[in-house]
C-alpha cells in the first residue's frame, strides 16, 4: 500500500459537527490542522486538502452516499482502492479504541458500504475508531447522531490522538506496521 488518500467520514453541517458519527471528520481535521481555510471544494461532492503528499477528503454527500465523492476523487487522481485509508466511527468498539483493517465488508457502516460499492472493491483499507458501547435502550441511528457526554470527551481525545498517530504510521511505514502496533492482540 502506498497511502495516497485519507477519507474521513461524517455528515456535513453544524448540527452534526460534534456527533459520534463525525469522528472521521474530526480525525482528518487533525491531520490538516483543522482550519476551514485548508479545505477546498471538490466538484461539489466533498472538500479536499493536502497533508504532505497525501490527499485528505471529507465527503459532503452525507454519510450514506460517501462513495460518490470517493469514487469521483479517486477516479480523477487515479488512486487505487488499496491506496485509500477510510477513517470512521465504530459502534462495536469501546470508546477511543482503534482498529485497522486491510480489507473486508462494511460491517454495517453505511458510509463504508457506499465506498465499497462505488469503488467496486472490498480491498479498501480502513481505520475504525470506537464510539461504543451503544446503550441498550437507544436506537443505533439516534446514538451515532448524538453528541459525546463531557466525561467521554477525554477518552475520545485519547482515541483521536492514537488514531492520528496510526494514520501517520500508515503513511510513513505502511499499513502492516500500523496494524502490528495499534490493533489489539
Amino acid at each position: 500500500m502506498a497511502l495516497r488518500l485519507v477519507v474521513g467520514l461524517g455528515n456535513p453541517g453544524s448540527e452534526y459537527e460534534r456527533t459520534r458519527h463525525n469522528v472521521g471528520f474530526r480525525l482528518v481535521d487533525r491531520l490538516v490542522g483543522g482550519a476551514d481555510s485548508f479545505w477546498k471544494d471538490f466538484k461539489g461532492v466533498g472538500v479536499v486538502a493536502k497533508w504532505g503528499d497525501v490527499w485528505v477528503v471529507k465527503p459532503m454527500t452525507f454519510m450514506n452516499e460517501s462513495g460518490q465523492c470517493v469514487r469521483a476523487f479517486a477516479g480523477y487522481h487515479n488512486v487505487l482502492p488499496s491506496d485509500v485509508l477510510v477513517v470512521y466511527d465504530e459502534l462495536a468498539l469501546p470508546l477511543g479504541k482503534v482498529r485497522l483493517r486491510k480489507k473486508g465488508s462494511a460491517g454495517g457502516q453505511k458510509g463504508m458500504l457506499s465506498i465499497l460499492r462505488h469503488l467496486g472493491s472490498d480491498e479498501v483499507p480502513r481505520l475504525r475508531l470506537g464510539i461504543g458501547p451503544q446503550p441498550e435502550n437507544l436506537d443505533a441511528a439516534d446514538f451515532v447522531l448524538g453528541r459525546f457526554k463531557p466525561d467521554q470527551e477525554k477518552d475520545l481525545e485519547e482515541g483521536l490522538a492514537r488514531a492520528t498517530d496510526a494514520v501517520r504510521l500508515v503513511r510513513d511505514e505502511g499499513l502492516e506496521a500500523a496494524m502490528n502496533r495499534y490493533n489489539p492482540v
